[in-house]
């Protein structure tokens, strides 16, 4: 695990931040990865990659298209509820959000809970971050606001809470559907771990739906989510020397029935060659890049999953459509 690192964010520039720690993986993590996931047999790029500067920038059009139904019901839902979900986290919480992107939704759960003591954002965009948290900080003073940028999946360490304070973890988004269920299981549990005895977790889930509603969500018509997947390929070129003809890939995602989840891929549109890193890797025309999974889960399917990484279930929410759930989960107290 890697050791929280507080860095006071010095006064000279004028920052609101408590901390900002810098844990974000290096180049060689990056090339690695996509060597390995390239020289698969079924070729793979990991999602977490999605996010640079362009590509979280990418993402916020995304949550405000009007097929991507996600963030709008989420949001709404949690406007609504909002009361609800305070009084099960309760006073003087610690909020600790995983994959924090703008930090939008979080403003909706500070608002409602009752004397917040601080709040940690953690993400893999370096930059967006630091502002997103920058602006948060501002915007709320009588809270502690420490920013960790880093790798979420995998494990690292977060600031001390205050013996009179309970954390409480924020993972909206559905993005537990990203990981494979046993990934999302020691995900989960990682969580646990993080929060503690007598913690919490409010977690958002996708809900299985109507196919068609699926497919336009990840398909939309003004191009922005294959902008997001494409811009992946043009993000490999500048950082590790890549040579991907982005007009030689589309964008295509499609609903996986048996496995229950949207899957993302970059389609070949023609036999070529690309080189990474020093390496050359072919494809064939119509060959496949898998970059993201979105696991949709019913109610009772998430309620199992985080049961099995040590929570219990404590209340749950869902729109009147039945779209998506948001879930409060508690890890039993000792």
């Amino acid at each position: 695990m890697v050791p929280f690192l507080s860095q006071p964010c010095p006064k000279m520039t004028e920052s609101a931040l408590a901390s900002f720690s810098d844990l974000s993986p290096a180049e060689d993590d990056f090339l690695g990865d996509v060597v390995a996931g390239l020289s698969a047999s079924h070729k793979t790029l990991p999602c977490k990659f999605f996010y640079d500067e362009v590509g979280s920038r990418i993402f916020d059009q995304i949550c405000v298209l009007p097929e991507y139904y996600p963030t709008r019901t989420e949001t709404a839902l949690m406007r609504a509820k909002a009361a609800e979900m305070s009084a099960a986290i309760g006073p003087k919480a610690q909020v600790l959000e995983y994959g924090c992107g703008s930090i939008e939704k979080v403003r909706v759960l500070l608002d409602a809970l009752e004397d917040p003591a601080s709040y940690i954002a953690v993400d893999i965009s370096r930059e967006h971050l630091r502002m997103a948290a920058e602006t948060l900080a501002q915007d709320y003073p009588s809270i502690q606001v420490h920013a960790i940028c880093t790798d979420f999946s995998q494990p690292f360490d977060v600031p001390p809470s205050q013996p009179d304070q309970r954390r409480v973890g924020f993972f909206p988004g559905s993005t537990i559907g990203n990981f494979e269920s046993s990934a999302a299981r020691e995900f989960l549990v990682r969580i646990a771990a993080h929060v503690g005895p007598g913690g919490g977790l409010l977690i958002g889930a996708d809900r299985k739906k109507d196919e068609a509603i699926l497919h336009a969500a990840y398909n939309d018509g003004a191009g922005v989510t294959a902008a997001f997947n494409l811009n992946l390929l043009t993000r490999i070129n500048a950082e590790l020397g890549g040579n991907f003809d982005t007009d030689a890939f589309r964008h295509d995602a499609l609903y996986n029935v048996v496995d229950g989840r949207i899957e993302m891929h970059l389609v070949s549109l023609r036999d070529q060659i690309v080189q990474v890193g020093g390496r050359q890797f072919s494809f064939a025309e119509g060959e496949t890049i898998h970059t993201e999974n979105s696991h949709k889960y019913e109610i009772e399917e998430f309620q199992a999953l985080a049961g099995e990484a040590g929570f219990i279930s404590k209340a749950v929410w869902s729109d009147a459509d039945d779209l998506f759930s948001v879930h409060y989960v508690e890890v039993p107290s000792t």
